[in-house]
């Protein structure tokens, strides 16, 4: 049987597009497969492997030593409370202040779109003195408080700037439903709208806990008992002062480090799917 012309175009559309996505698979997915294999080589090896991906033989001599290192498993764990806290407080404080920047003209709602904007481009080293002695003024350096709210502060405009377009993409009739039915302000907002864009809201969680795991310029500087720094800052120890790092060590601690995301990517990646595809609407 003939195929027809605009068959064979979508078929070679289709071939294409299915080429072009393996060759992005195995550009984001082929780092953490050669991370993951250093993880499992003994030093010499990995002195003298070359770029072998598949070890000789499986070592986990690194994955010991970093499960007995009391440190790094504390570390850990104020990077996943740090985390989860500053973005449970970042979503619920964005989702009232972006639905009132989308529903009411006021005459600072320009200003604040602005200052959302112009956050995104300021850089963390021009406020990290001023930071650091305003915490120290309220004895919150070196505290996990502090740290999460510093973190609150940095994620609030990316996340209110990504909730700004999703709830802007819902049709105000919806709320004039609610309203006639006898709903108040806040029941519709967390009764109503916070279901409705529960998938982006999975979506901006992701991004904002992200944030929070991988920050390290905040946590350096205000964080320096050993029991209180984060993850990023606990990495950064297995660099020696001369740039000699212990590359098994920290192999096996950067792929323990991404476990976390990727357990919560895993129970939100359908909204995440969505939350995108959602949050695509002019604003």
């Amino acid at each position: 049987m003939m195929l027809s012309v605009k068959s064979v175009k979508q078929f070679i559309v289709k071939g294409l597009i299915q080429i072009i996505v393996l060759i992005l698979l195995i550009y984001l997915v082929f780092p953490f497969i050669w991370l993951l294999s250093i993880s499992f080589k003994s030093t010499p090896e990995i002195v003298t492997g070359g770029l072998k991906i598949i070890p000789e033989n499986l070592y986990f001599d690194h994955y010991r030593s970093i499960i007995n290192d009391s440190n790094l498993i504390q570390s850990l764990l104020n990077s996943l409370l740090v985390s989860i806290l500053s973005m449970t407080i970042t979503l619920l404080i964005a989702l009232p202040a972006a639905y009132s920047l989308v529903r009411y003209k006021t005459k600072i709602k320009n200003a604040v779109l602005g200052w959302i904007l112009a956050s995104q481009i300021f850089p963390a080293i021009l406020i990290i003195i001023p930071l650091y002695m305003v915490l120290r003024y309220l004895h919150l350096t070196d505290s996990i408080i502090g740290l999460t709210m510093v973190y609150v502060v940095w994620e609030l405009p990316f996340v209110l700037w990504m909730l700004y377009g999703y709830i802007k993409s819902i049709p105000l009739e919806l709320e004039e439903a609610a309203f006639i039915d006898g709903a108040t302000k806040l029941q519709y907002v967390y009764r109503i709208l916070f279901p409705v864009i529960l998938p982006a809201i999975g979506a901006t969680a992701i991004f904002a806990f992200i944030i929070s795991w991988n920050e390290f310029l905040f946590a350096l500087v205000l964080m320096k008992n050993p029991e209180n720094i984060t993850l990023p800052v606990q990495l950064s120890r297995f660099t020696g002062m001369e740039g000699q790092a212990r590359i098994g060590l920290l192999a096996a601690a950067s792929c323990l480090a991404t476990i976390p995301s990727l357990i919560l990517f895993t129970f939100l990646r359908k909204g995440f799917k969505s939350g995108l595809i959602s949050g695509a609407v002019k604003v």
